[in-house]
């Protein structure tokens, strides 16, 4: 356990031991051990995009064992996945890596902005892993529903021990296209999460547009230029700093792209990427190499 690590730890002063030692799993596995950044493999794009938008331009990506193996061979922090996928390799990875069980899923056929639930933490408890994660929509109708499933399966896992990851991606309602990226919406979808206690926040990187109009004079006056700026807002919006915050690596894009957003949340603050599609998605070869690249921004040596 590294003075790192046990500085994040100390921040969450309401949770058990078993909570803890699951968040120190997360943070002490792989490449990036003990240095308070984390990258995470997520793999529920099957069920949000179907198997063939999400693994046809990689097919060996069809195969669970697959992603479970990339996360291990590339040193990442921990790999997420819905029931189904986990279960198909729960045995044969024991123990090799940290595992997060999604626990609510849309797919791409849905008018309404949900999802349903489809696993518990009964199933995270019984396939070893250290952590639940679950998605709310910010803006949608059905957000208020999101949040008190949330509330539920959140005081279920800690009370068992396990550490909670809550997605937060503003969506719906009033807010325009511009507005699902913008800072204000961003950061504000980012403390709501903090504030329904989730241990690990799950954001999309903002622009720098502002889209509440009650908001904008809070915003006057600041240089929200940069990516790193705005990384920056985000992470002082999760209680100051006190709360762990990743950022997502959205659509799939150039390796360029990738590595300018790990550089941005590095020099910001976060605490790193759960990124999928832009790995799983490349051959094998250029998956590992554009993970050890990312891997390495994060250490500070690219």
């Amino acid at each position: 356990m590294t003075p790192t690590v046990k500085a994040i730890l100390a921040n969450y002063e309401s949770d058990n031991p078993g909570t803890k030692a699951n968040l120190a799993r997360m943070l002490m596995q792989g490449r990036l051990g003990g240095t308070g950044k984390m990258v995470i493999l997520p793999v529920d794009q099957g069920f949000e995009h179907g198997p063939a938008r999400s693994f046809e331009p990689n097919p060996d990506a069809y195969d669970p064992h697959y992603h479970y193996q990339l996360a291990i061979d590339a040193g990442l922090s921990a790999y997420a996945a819905p029931l189904g996928m986990l279960e198909a390799g729960a045995d044969t990875f024991a123990g090799q890596i940290p595992t997060i069980l999604k626990l609510n899923s849309s797919n791409s056929w849905a008018t309404g902005i949900n999802q349903a639930v489809t696993g518990g933490v009964d199933d995270a408890l019984r396939l070893g892993c250290a952590a639940i994660g679950f998605t709310i929509y910010p803006g949608a109708d059905d957000v208020f529903d999101m949040m008190e499933e949330f509330r539920e399966l959140a005081a279920e896992a800690k009370s068992v021990g396990l550490a909670t990851v809550l997605w937060s991606y503003p969506r719906g309602g009033k807010l325009s296209k511009d507005g699902e990226l913008a800072l204000d919406v961003g950061a504000y979808a980012a403390h709501m999460a903090a504030l329904l206690g989730a241990h690990i926040i799950k954001v999309k990187l903002p622009s720098a547009h502002i889209e509440q109009k009650d908001a904008v004079k809070a915003y006057e006056g600041g240089d929200w230029s940069t990516q790193a700026s705005r990384v920056s807002h985000v992470v002082k919006s999760c209680l100051n700093g006190r709360r762990l915050v990743v950022f997502s690596g959205g659509a799939t894009k150039g390796t360029d792209a990738v590595f300018e957003d790990a550089i941005a949340i590095r020099d910001g603050g976060g605490n790193g990427s759960i990124i999928g599609r832009n790995t799983f998605q490349r051959p094998h070869g250029q998956a590992m190499a554009m993970l050890d690249r990312i891997v390495d921004i994060y250490l500070g040596k690219a």
